[in-house]
């Protein structure tokens, strides 16, 4: 297994290719090539995160099978037909949640992006009351969290999408308000493309994640503790 697994150069080109050669033919015909250099790199990457992860995040899951998403896009319900997605992606969920149904890490490449995340992206109204009450009632821990040093440095602030005002049954005065009127619960940063085919690749992400997560632990535990 590679010590430092990272992309290539032809698995940035065979992005930017794809991205202005977006059909089936052309895919068939460079098939091989996306298994050798964007897929197979990807591989890499997640079997080696299925050996460190547990180190410092045990409940996410890192596997190939679980982590890395189809290169296939649905198309059934968007106006744009192209059939594949232009970047490659992997996601590491807590194994005991079902899929989306909880916060994890995430990280992606595409021809002019490297996008590390984490967080609940799409929750559920019951995993979102859960989380604001948690919020409401540790909001100290969570400040601790989020505004360490490294998180800020790293990831700036928690986004996502947001309500306009505070939502019922919470206090409008509350000092968590803002984190309470989120309707995601997200952080990211972008490194340049140039890093995913450095050997500081592997250990730059490895280094975010333990940064994002503290994070992910808080959101998911009344999520976990409802179950």
């Amino acid at each position: 297994m590679p010590s430092s697994p990272r992309f290539s150069g032809e698995s940035i080109a065979f992005l930017r290719a794809l991205k202005r050669h977006n059909d089936r033919d052309w895919f068939r015909a460079h098939r091989d090539a996306y298994e050798a250099h964007v897929r197979g790199p990807m591989v890499a990457v997640v079997e080696r995160l299925a050996t460190d992860l547990p180190t410092f995040a045990p409940e996410l899951v890192a596997s190939p099978r679980a982590s890395i998403y189809r290169i296939y896009r649905d198309t059934r319900f968007s106006a744009d037909k192209s059939p594949f997605k232009t970047h490659v992606a992997a996601t590491f969920p807590p194994r005991e949640l079902p899929k989306h149904e909880g916060a994890g890490l995430y990280f992606h490449l595409a021809p002019d992006e490297l996008l590390i995340a984490g967080g609940l992206y799409r929750p559920q109204p019951v995993q979102l009351h859960q989380v604001r009450e948690h919020i409401r009632s540790n909001f100290t821990r969570l400040r601790a969290i989020v505004e360490a040093d490294t998180f800020k440095r790293a990831f700036g602030a928690v986004d996502g999408e947001r309500l306009q005002r505070v939502p019922l049954g919470f206090p409008r005065d509350h000092p968590a308000a803002e984190y309470l009127k989120l309707r995601q619960f997200l952080a990211w940063c972008e490194r340049p493309v140039t890093l995913a085919t450095s050997a500081r690749f592997y250990p730059t992400l490895i280094q975010l994640f333990k940064h994002l997560y503290p994070f992910i632990r808080f959101v998911n535990e009344p999520i976990l503790a409802g179950r």
